[in-house]
């Protein structure tokens, strides 16, 4: 890919990027041109396709340097095989805004697993690119942040990836059993039947991995347990892989009870959102703690999400923000 100054004589700026093949610029700009749309008003350029030669107009030189940043590392992605959707290029946009810095083709094209219905796991940010890249390093890794921005699935894919490859005997799920103002006891049927609402998300990240009847077999046979966070009182966990769920309800007891289960071959990643803490107003979370006394500690690694990684629904990024932006007003 070249590019050449079409204008030097202090007019409107201009540059010309030449592709590989006009193939290209149909997978960046979509079939009926709703990413170029998407482009031109966000990045405030004109883009003109003819064949395999862009031409980028801008009011300004910097504007037209970002442009052309943006749309050469797409361009990349889609010369590599990676198909475009308009949620990845507004996702691109955003990442290159806040961090120039990084390639695309590192983040996106990093696939952690490939689901049973052939949809590749990668990462989606900056953030989850260090996030994955700290579960494969370290033992005991922390992922905390809001709520949309990929902490258990990442994990979740993550886990089975180790397990499909043998480098683990079996999964773990587990979540304290705590929500949002209910507790157990309020809720009907047995132990079993009282437990399940709660570990729900964990199974839904399951099946949308594994085909059903996988998943079914797989944890019939105890090859992934799915479980609330007490289950693990007095166990040694070997050669697993073990993921805490919404952390930031258990207590700093749990917490301890939890890390010290770990035995020999085994990885543990813990998530959590220290802003949707539910536990009784007596009891102080244990992610919050373990997070101020494990920081220092050699093999542990602390990652952080904020809502610049939030990859749901784009509104869901801006409601975390007014919440956030109302918590500070109401400390004041």
């Amino acid at each position: 890919m070249t590019q050449d100054h079409a204008k030097t004589d202090g007019s409107t700026p201009d540059l010309m990027v030449e592709l590989e093949d006009r193939q290209t610029a149909i997978y960046v700009f979509g079939q009926q041109q709703e990413h170029l749309r998407f482009l031109q008003k966000q990045l405030g350029v004109e883009i003109h396709v003819r064949d395999r030669r862009l031409t980028l107009r801008a009011p300004s030189d910097g504007k037209l340097q970002f442009a052309r940043l943006v749309i050469v590392q797409l361009c990349e992605l889609a010369e590599r095989g990676y198909h475009l959707m308009l949620d990845d290029i507004i996702r691109s946009v955003r990442i290159l805004e806040n961090s120039p810095g990084v390639r695309l083709v590192d983040i996106f094209l990093d696939t952690v697993l490939k689901t049973d219905y052939g949809r590749p796991i990668a990462p989606k940010g900056p953030a989850q690119k260090l996030y994955i890249d700290a579960i494969r390093k370290y033992d005991i890794v922390f992922g905390v942040g809001p709520a949309g921005t990929g902490k258990t699935y990442l994990a979740m894919a993550m886990a089975l990836d180790a397990f499909l490859k043998k480098r683990v005997q079996r999964i773990i799920l587990t979540r304290p059993a705590v929500e949002a103002g209910e507790r157990l006891g309020f809720l009907p049927g047995d132990l079993a039947e009282k437990v399940n609402p709660y570990l729900r998300p964990l199974n839904d990240a399951l099946n949308d991995m594994l085909d059903r009847d996988k998943a079914h077999q797989l944890l019939e046979r105890g090859h992934i347990e799915v479980a609330p966070l007490a289950f693990m009182r007095g166990r040694t966990l070997n050669s697993s892989f073990v993921i805490l769920d919404e952390a930031q309800n258990s207590t700093r007891e749990q917490m301890k009870m939890f890390l010290t289960r770990l035995g020999f071959d085994t990885k543990a990643v813990i998530t959590g959102d220290i802003t949707q803490i539910d536990l009784p107003d007596n009891k102080s979370s244990g992610l919050v703690h373990a997070a101020k006394i494990l920081k220092d500690i050699q093999g542990i690694k602390m990652c952080t999400f904020s809502d610049l990684d939030v990859v749901r629904h784009p509104l869901v990024a801006e409601i975390i923000k007014a919440y956030d932006r109302d918590d500070k007003l109401a400390q004041t």
